[in-house]
């Protein structure tokens, strides 16, 4: 008995073991050549694509096609002029106050207060001001952060800083967009270019305080010719910014092309770096330069003086035409 079942294991044993053996050889048989690194790249240059489950309609691309020199144009260029549109732009106006001064009230503040914007256009106002420093902040903490928060502080707390950058300038993307459109829509009438702006550009506005143009205050009407430059600066970059916000915001929603996102991302930089160096202007002139200017965006009433000092068309009409509103 315990021959036969010696017998019958050995069959079992012989039989796996040529069932194994012929596997082997049909495997060897069938192998194809593998094919090299330059054949797969070459492949892939030509145009070969991938196998996905994704629906998506380039997500069968395996690689790039665009040229990667892009990348650190951003890195390398776009980053530092960021930089230096904020930092550079606040120690050029530091420097230029300490030398030139401020632009005072010639005999002062006059006490009454003159209607400039309503409480809906300083609502906007700030609606936009907002998200926006805080989209400049966070922006240059993405784009630029690694060149002087990263070095001094430890990858726990960098990765953490990054992040919240990150979900801050997201969430601030759309109140930003909002106040970017209300303001555009709305204010655009009164920002169109006068043939007094040119005088008013040629003389600096009157904010310079020696030399030929000391003591110079050319015309203005509600907006004088450096608050429209600003707006129309705005206006237009802002469109990019909001545009190629969008593209990078919601990628399944709108599905770019990975060129597409790349211009994006690069227009998206360049326009941030336009607005930031304005943005920079903008406050020195409201907060620090002009005498009496951040009131207008406070409470929405101007001093009179103010008034007539620096957009003395727009009080002269105000005065004609019975719109001159004083604050109580």
């Amino acid at each position: 008995m315990n021959n036969w079942f010696k017998q019958i294991g050995l069959t079992l044993v012989l039989m796996f073991s040529a069932i194994g053996l012929a596997q082997a050889g049909s495997s060897q048989g069938a192998e194809q050549p593998v094919a090299t690194d330059g054949q797969i790249w070459s492949q892939l240059k030509a145009g070969a694509t991938g196998v996905t489950t994704s629906h998506g309609e380039f997500h069968n691309q395996p690689i790039n096609t665009y040229d990667l020199r892009v990348l650190e144009l951003r890195s390398d260029l776009l980053a530092p002029a960021l930089t230096a549109a904020l930092f550079g732009m606040i120690i050029i106006f530091v420097l230029f106050i300490k030398v030139n001064g401020i632009s005072k009230l010639h005999g002062g503040f006059s006490g009454k207060l003159v209607y400039r914007w309503s409480k809906f256009d300083v609502s906007i106002h700030w609606l936009g001001a907002i998200p926006c420093l805080l989209l400049i902040l966070t922006g240059l903490t993405l784009l630029a952060g690694r060149f002087f928060f990263q070095p001094y502080i430890g990858e726990g707390l960098w990765a953490g800083f990054v992040y919240a950058a990150k979900q801050v300038h997201d969430f601030m993307a759309i109140p930003f967009m909002l106040g970017w459109a209300l303001m555009t829509t709305l204010w655009a009438k009164n920002q169109l270019p006068k043939m007094y702006d040119l005088k008013w550009m040629m003389v600096v506005g009157g904010y310079i305080n020696f030399g030929p143009f000391k003591g110079k205050h050319p015309d203005a009407g509600f907006a004088n010719a450096g608050e429209k430059l600003w707006f129309w600066a705005f206006a237009v970059f802002g469109l990019v910014i909001s545009a190629s916000g969008m593209l990078l915001l919601f990628p399944n929603l709108f599905e770019p092309s990975r060129t597409l996102s790349l211009i994006a991302l690069v227009l998206h930089s360049v326009s941030a770096i336009i607005i930031t160096a304005f943005s920079i202007v903008h406050i020195f002139m409201a907060t620090v330069m002009s005498e009496g200017g951040m009131e207008c965006m406070v409470s929405g009433y101007c001093d009179e003086t103010w008034a007539s000092q620096h957009h003395n068309l727009w009080f002269d009409e105000i005065k004609e035409n019975g719109t001159l509103k004083y604050k109580d």
